[in-house]
């Protein structure tokens, strides 16, 4: 009766992403239904560790974590774990072969929230390395489903994606990461004045990564194409509306778009996506 609890486990995945992320939400719902499971529960994973260092302020973080960080591994090797997130994870990582690299480049880059406020132009590589872009990876495992020559060849676009999402978090919740948090990603930035050339820079690093990930949202199999591509336009239509914003005012409220302009951006998206205009 195993099969009860991982229907539990997955709808424990799918919840934890509807609640937590419209946007990824909206991503998923695009791609083809039969991946829609193994994305749900990597993004469950990644969501559950990103709250332990970012929400649980009231609690032992370091303890928390630690005690996550050795259940994931323990549920991997087991093939099972009494914690949903973790057992529709571990069933996704043995199905799409993801290398355990990619989960401990994912959790060390957790983990520097706990202790690290301030970056180097190295440590911050790391840190997207590690934060977005291995989850990128992950999720292209799914995509490519045991294509290696895909995979390898879609590598780096993913990665960019990745990249781009993480720096536009970062200017969106710029406010909370600094003021509640006491965290400054950005290197040699000073957030509390951060001037338009700063601002200006940053934006330039994001559409780069931008261009080269929009590459290989095209080259993805049509099982994925759509829904990353849905996350795509979101994530630019976020960026846009921040790139609007000078630098001066950016920290004064966290920059969203609302729901209304979610569902125009997927129907323009469906309609370029049909008549294969990508």
């Amino acid at each position: 009766m195993k099969h009860l609890f991982d229907e539990v486990s997955y709808a424990t995945s799918k919840l934890t992403t509807r609640t937590y992320s419209t946007s990824f939400s909206l991503g998923i719902h695009c791609l083809k239904k039969s991946i829609h499971e193994p994305i749900y529960n990597i993004y469950g994973f990644v969501r559950f560790a990103d709250e332990i260092v970012d929400s649980f302020h009231d609690y032992d973080k370091r303890l928390l974590f630690d005690e996550f960080r050795q259940e994931t591994y323990k549920a991997i090797d087991r093939g099972l774990s009494l914690n949903p997130v973790l057992n529709s994870f571990q069933k996704v990582v043995k199905q799409y072969k993801i290398e355990i690299e990619l989960i401990d480049c994912f959790l060390d880059s957790m983990e520097m929230d706990l202790t690290q406020q301030f970056h180097s132009e190295d440590s911050y590589k790391n840190y997207i390395l590690g934060s977005a872009e291995v989850v990128g990876l992950m999720c292209l495992r799914v995509f490519t489903n045991g294509d290696e020559d895909s995979y390898q060849k879609l590598k780096p676009s993913a990665m960019k994606l990745g990249s781009a999402f993480q720096k536009i978090n970062f200017l969106r919740d710029l406010k909370d990461d600094y003021k509640t948090l006491g965290r400054i990603y950005f290197p040699n930035v000073d957030i509390a004045r951060l001037t338009a050339k700063e601002k200006a820079e940053i934006e330039l690093d994001i559409e780069a990564d931008f261009r080269a990930a929009l590459e290989g949202i095209k080259q993805l199999p049509t099982t994925s194409r759509f829904g990353v591509y849905v996350a795509y336009v979101y994530y630019y239509a976020l960026f846009t509306k921040i790139k609007g914003i000078p630098s001066c005012k950016i920290m004064l409220e966290r920059i969203r778009i609302s729901n209304y302009q979610k569902v125009g951006l997927l129907a323009r998206s469906y309609f370029k996506h049909s008549l294969r205009m990508l």
